[in-house]
């Protein structure tokens, strides 16, 4: 069983530390410079209005020579919509991807989605597909820290953020 935890203190709070963005926003410099190991982690970011699928984060990664990818978790409450937003998220050639060992397979390839120095993939929204579908989740989680281990030690490592508000996943360190 997957913990997934709620955090009461942050449900509907209308005001944020400004500290958080700045955390959050050193925390996401500091993996693209190589400072910090790549990993899964949860991205604790501030709620804001108009936060989620905030594409910021991509240009930042894009101009370190990371290659972003954004899995837009409200898609996907269950295993075969994630493994339909994979595809289309990272863009897999037809037919790859389409089951989990398939997707395993791919998230370790990546030939087509070339990076300078590495892949950073955020997923927002992950607390539905934790809620609906917990061993599809448990599998996303195991397949993202096979993934991230298989990119470690090569040019162009991996890392996964977990984008939680108020929400956290227990084993999952946190990042900011």
């Amino acid at each position: 069983m997957i913990a997934v935890a709620r955090d009461p203190a942050d449900a509907g709070r209308a005001n944020h530390r400004g500290d958080d963005d700045v955390d959050a926003n050193r925390a996401l410099d500091e993996l693209t410079a190589g400072r910090l190991a790549p990993g899964v982690y949860q991205w604790r970011t501030p709620p804001a209005a108009g936060a989620l699928g905030d594409a910021a984060w991509t240009e930042r990664a894009g101009e370190a020579g990371w290659r972003g990818f954004h899995l837009d978790g409200r898609r996907a409450s269950d295993s075969g919509e994630f493994l339909r937003l994979c595809g289309e998220t990272f863009g897999f050639p037809e037919g790859v991807g389409t089951t989990w060992e398939a997707l395993e397979g791919a998230l370790t390839d990546l030939s087509w989605a070339p990076a300078e120095h590495g892949y950073m993939v955020l997923y927002e929204s992950w607390s539905e597909l934790a809620e609906d579908d917990q061993p599809a989740f448990r599998a996303v989680l195991d397949l993202f820290a096979g993934a991230v281990k298989r990119w470690r030690d090569t040019a162009t490592p991996m890392t996964v953020l977990l984008s939680s508000v108020g929400v956290e996943v227990a084993g999952v360190p946190r990042l900011a």
